[in-house]
């Protein structure tokens, strides 16, 4: 163990796994662990979800889904734009549906379920983590998820696979927990069938396939699938009905197939899970990241404690002769998420597949070197582990340092940019690429980076001064305050990440449109997007009001659409030259500079921004013009 003393935060709330405390100290320790935990939470996390506006696309299209759950009172069917939208298991909605029952229809208040679902994820990390590793392993597991990139990136905007990873989490600490009790207890196994039911009603199926696939996984190759026969099979079945089927049946009941739709259970089990997984969805309306770097991607979520992440993969009991025999407790929980990881990975690996698909897996991933990071604080200062840690530490600062002079290079080949120019003026856009969540950013140009330099250089900077910070440290056999100096880090960049979000927010955003038709809309006005419905889905979430699309039915109201009692949304060329000659005032959304469909037409500018622009069919009033 090494003695040297260590002022830091961090060291005064760790307690080694292996230390002989009283209760009280151990009380005392996770408190602290978990206010810590909290507390970066609370600045990382719940400072950043009152800007920017939610985003056109999955951002708003939720939101507005969740909007009219609350406006029909309707908890069972999902609606959008005034469509069925089917797709979706419930979960996500409801929660924002409350949301807004409490606190009102705000942009936080559409992101704070998201918020807890990462609080109360960080915190079953840790005690998952302190239960398998002891203290310093389960706040160290919590500190590098919290602290990451991924989880940060992949709540920018509303998508439940965070929440997945919380069920996951859950669900495998109470596997843990029944294989140290023989038999297992009831009420563990009701808790692992009802984290299971509520995953189904997160993101469907597969809240069953990942944690039985994981399962017997573990169980097939520790040579115990007897221990199946010992679980609360007919009760904990019973829970997980009780919890899971009543949305299905209701689904099923109050959505059967009309006109051209097949129903509520073709759509949701066959289109969206069997044909998903087959690349055979109709209609496609998404891309797939290449397999390479879509297991890349995994580790790359992680940055910077990934580094760690290899010593960490070799304690992981993987022999089969050493699988065979009776495996610790530690043991086990590295095993467990070692397989965890590799499932949700094989899993997508012959599906089609998204960047942040691998989110459920990183708490998996946490936890592993959360293991390794307690093991190499216990360590004599002399011991492998140690070594390991400053050979990590000096390989991440080289990444600092190459981070810092690519993020000087750019700040030296960008500009300023001239006051009122629109960022979209200075992106080279590639709409081959925007069916990836993350595909804008490769509109990116060196002209475009002067308007983020203030979060180029605070990026760059805490690059190379956190890198700097844990190389020393660790050099000097402060492993806490090496940490310390990592989580501080992640700290400034996440915020740097914020800040350069909120500033190309109106690229991904009609929000300043929307309210630009909101003060100059009059009853009988209509509002018309010219593309599908989720490029400008801002337009009816912050309006509230129903919008026509300039598309063939395509995309998230495709199938709702072809139901008997669908409104009228889809108009066709003949239809909006009818609509735009016609006595009512036409809102019409375009990205278009000089939008064909309106050739031969005269039109007048409401406003523009972002690269995209609102023109109407009739003027305004001069003192009601606005051009943002």
């Amino acid at each position: 163990m090494d003695s040297s003393p260590d002022s830091t935060l961090l060291s005064k709330n760790l307690d080694s796994p292996r230390h002989n405390a009283s209760s009280t100290d151990r009380s005392r320790w996770r408190w602290r662990s978990v206010l810590l935990l909290a507390g970066l939470w609370l600045v990382i996390y719940a400072a950043t979800m009152f800007t920017p506006p939610l985003l056109d696309d999955v951002d708003s299209l939720h939101a507005e889904a969740a909007r009219e759950m609350l406006q029909r009172r309707d908890w069972v069917t999902l609606y959008t734009n005034g469509l069925r939208y089917l797709e979706k298991a419930p979960l996500l909605y409801w929660g924002m549906a409350t949301s807004y029952e409490l606190f009102g229809i705000h942009d936080w208040s559409s992101r704070l379920p998201l918020m807890l679902s990462v609080l109360a994820l960080v915190l079953a990390t840790y005690g998952m983590g302190r239960y398998a590793f002891g203290e310093r392993g389960g706040l160290y597991a919590g500190l590098a998820l919290v602290t990451s990139i991924g989880p940060y990136i992949f709540t920018r905007f509303l998508i439940p696979d965070v929440t997945v990873g919380l069920w996951l989490t859950l669900g495998f600490y109470l596997f843990l927990k029944a294989l140290q009790q023989d038999p297992p207890g009831p009420w563990v196994c009701w808790g692992f069938a009802t984290v299971c039911a509520l995953n189904v009603l997160t993101k469907g199926l597969i809240g069953l396939v990942f944690p039985a696939g994981t399962i017997l996984l573990f169980l097939l190759l520790t040579r115990n699938l007897r221990f199946l026969l010992k679980l609360h099979w007919i009760s904990s079945s019973l829970v997980f009905l009780i919890l899971a089927a009543p949305w299905h049946i209701l689904a099923a009941l109050r959505n059967p197939p009309s006109g051209d739709a097949r129903g509520f259970l073709w759509f949701y089990f066959i289109n969206e899970h069997i044909n998903r997984f087959l690349n055979k969805r109709v209609p496609p309306g998404y891309d797939t990241v290449p397999l390479l770097l879509f297991w890349l991607l995994l580790f790359v979520w992680l940055i910077p404690w990934v580094v760690f992440l290899p010593q960490a993969l070799r304690k992981v009991p993987l022999r089969l002769r050493r699988l065979g025999s009776a495996l610790s407790l530690t043991e086990q929980g590295r095993l467990l998420c070692f397989l965890w990881a590799l499932v949700i990975l094989m899993f997508f690996s012959f599906s089609t597949r998204q960047e942040y698909y691998t989110i459920p897996a990183l708490p998996a991933i946490a936890l592993l070197a959360g293991d390794w990071l307690a093991r190499e604080r216990e360590s004599d200062a002399t011991s492998a582990e140690r070594r390991q840690g400053r050979i990590s530490a000096r390989s991440l600062f080289v990444i600092g340092v190459i981070g810092f002079v690519v993020g000087m290079y750019l700040l030296f080949v960008s500009h300023p940019p001239q006051p009122g120019v629109d960022l979209a003026d200075l992106l080279r856009k590639n709409p081959q690429d925007y069916d990836f969540s993350l595909g804008h950013m490769l509109d990116l140009t060196p002209q475009a980076l002067g308007a983020f330099r203030g979060p180029l250089l605070g990026a760059a900077f805490s690059l190379l001064i956190g890198t700097a910070l844990n190389f020393w440290f660790r050099q000097k056999s402060r492993v806490d305050a090496g940490n310390a100096a990592l989580a501080g880090m992640m700290v400034v960049l996440l915020w740097c990440v914020h800040v350069s979000f909120v500033k190309f927010s109106p690229i991904l955003s009609s929000h300043d449109l929307a309210v630009a038709i909101e003060e100059n809309f009059q009853p009988g006005d209509l509002i018309v997007i010219d593309g599908q419905y989720h490029e400008a889905s801002t337009l009816n979430f912050y309006t509230g009001i129903p919008v026509r699309v300039y598309h063939v039915p395509s995309g998230n109201l495709w199938y709702g659409a072809k139901f008997a009692d669908a409104p009228h949304v889809f108009e066709t060329s003949e239809s909006l030259a009818s609509l735009w000659n016609g006595p009512e005032r036409v809102f019409l959304w375009t990205d278009q500079d000089n939008p064909q469909n309106l050739d031969g037409l005269k039109y007048f500018v409401l406003a523009r921004s972002g690269g995209k622009q609102i023109l109407m069919n009739h003027p305004l009033q001069e003192a009601r013009a606005n051009t943002l």
